[in-house]
């Protein structure tokens, strides 16, 4: 009996010290990893445009995994779901970096949420990489901008839309979503306008709040305001509320012929519920299309629609989309890992130093490089017309890609200010 029972105790004090290492084994693995932050939308009036770049963040992580992670350590990817509310991204910023210690943030797409977080990335030193096109005039050490500056993406479209080969437009209608991004967006295009001798009665400003959904009598105004000449629309608005304008649009018969709408936040996944017949010929202003025709754009493209049925992702197991802010998600977390490598460290100081001049060979075609000091990534822009299929044909581009500009030309005073973060 005394020795079944020593043998007993033996073997539950033998399982005890295993399960002890087992715990200490997972500790040691968990020491292994290198924490990533994902900070976007996942519900709220912004999940139609940000839940994908979630997606899209997970995907690459796998992917760098798969080929033996960062440093030899796995990237471990902690979610949170900021819920379109501006505040709530500043408390969730806060979490991953003080907290859920993170090495890096992939996040925000509206530039309230960018402003909103900002004040803690400088605060506690953390690091965000932000990949949506926004309005320029900010330059923080501790961000770094994969979208589009107004120099790569409004600057262009507008002058396109002037042209004689995008329709000779003399009047404008500056329509928004009612928050910085496109106020700053259409102060810069005033600007930019007056410089080209369009008067103030032709150019008609609107905004509405985020979520709207009653677009009719804004495209009703429109088409009385296109009687007095060639109009064309700047469309600023974001998140879901591009659905019923879309549709509004299609429901007065408003084609592309009569007034082109350019977007800026408009992409593949935002036409995925809208009916594009209607829309055909109206314009969309990025530096990538899925539609573009290249090897490593074709590899993206499945790639994503690879990982969307393995994940079951909701739509794009179906009928896979990739769009702009897709790709400068994908640029920036390949371009933080290369730093990572080269600097031989997560420190942001560090990383921050191996993020200049960075090259990525980015599925839109062209080898996406990062500025040397302001921050900004040097992309090509493309002009895209909406297709019946809702993918876009590209009916114009850059030979090369652009350098960002930060500080626009057209805002007094920015020609005093300088091209690289303030040391703080």
């Amino acid at each position: 009996m005394q020795r079944r029972t020593v043998l007993k105790r033996l073997a539950v004090s033998t399982a005890l010290a295993l399960s002890g290492l087992a715990v200490g084994t997972q500790a040691l693995a968990a020491e292994g990893t290198i924490k990533v932050g994902v900070l976007h939308s996942l519900s709220g009036t912004m999940a139609i445009s940000e839940t994908v770049l979630k997606d899209v963040t997970l995907m690459a992580i796998d992917e760098i995994n798969a080929k033996g992670g960062v440093m030899g350590k796995k990237l471990e990817a902690v979610v949170v779901d900021p819920a379109s509310n501006w505040p709530l991204f500043a408390e969730k910023a806060r979490q991953l970096i003080s907290q859920d210690k993170v090495a890096v943030v992939f996040g925000c797409w509206t530039s309230v949420s960018r402003k909103s977080v900002l004040p803690v990335f400088e605060e506690l030193n953390g690091l965000l990489f932000y990949p949506v096109q926004y309005e320029g005039e900010e330059l923080s050490k501790n961000v770094f901008y994969t979208g589009a500056a107004p120099n790569q993406q409004a600057i262009p479209a507008v002058e396109y839309l002037m042209s004689k080969e995008g329709g000779g437009a003399k009047r404008w209608v500056l329509l928004g979503t009612d928050y910085v991004y496109p106020r700053t967006t259409n102060k810069i295009l005033r600007a930019f306008l007056k410089s080209k001798g369009v008067k103030d009665t032709d150019i008609d400003e609107k905004y509405t709040p985020f979520g709207h959904s009653d677009y009719q009598t804004i495209v009703a105004d429109v088409k009385k305001f296109s009687a007095g000449g060639k109009t064309a629309v700047i469309s600023t608005i974001n998140g879901d509320s591009n659905v019923p304008f879309y549709k509004e649009l299609g429901n007065q018969g408003l084609k592309a012929t009569d007034v082109p709408v350019v977007a800026f936040s408009v992409g593949e996944e935002e036409l995925r519920g809208v009916d594009t017949k209607p829309l055909v010929g109206h314009l969309a202003a990025w530096n990538y299309f899925m539609s573009l025709k290249n090897p490593t754009n074709t590899a993206f493209i499945k790639q994503w629609s690879d990982y969307a049925k393995a994940k079951n992702i909701a739509g794009h197991k179906d009928k896979p989309l990739t769009n702009d802010p897709m790709e400068a998600t994908y640029i920036g977390i390949h371009m933080w890992k290369q730093a990572v490598e080269k600097a031989k460290s997560t420190d942001t100081d560090k990383v921050v130093a191996a993020m200049a001049g960075q090259t990525f060979a980015a599925p839109g075609g062209m080898t996406s490089t990062m500025d040397a000091k302001n921050h900004h990534l040097h992309k090509p822009v493309f002009i895209g017309e909406v297709k019946a299929d809702g993918q876009f044909n590209v009916v114009w581009k850059t030979p090369a890609p652009v350098k960002a500009k930060p500080w626009s030309p057209y805002i007094e005073g920015n020609d005093k200010k300088k091209d690289e973060p303030e040391k703080k």
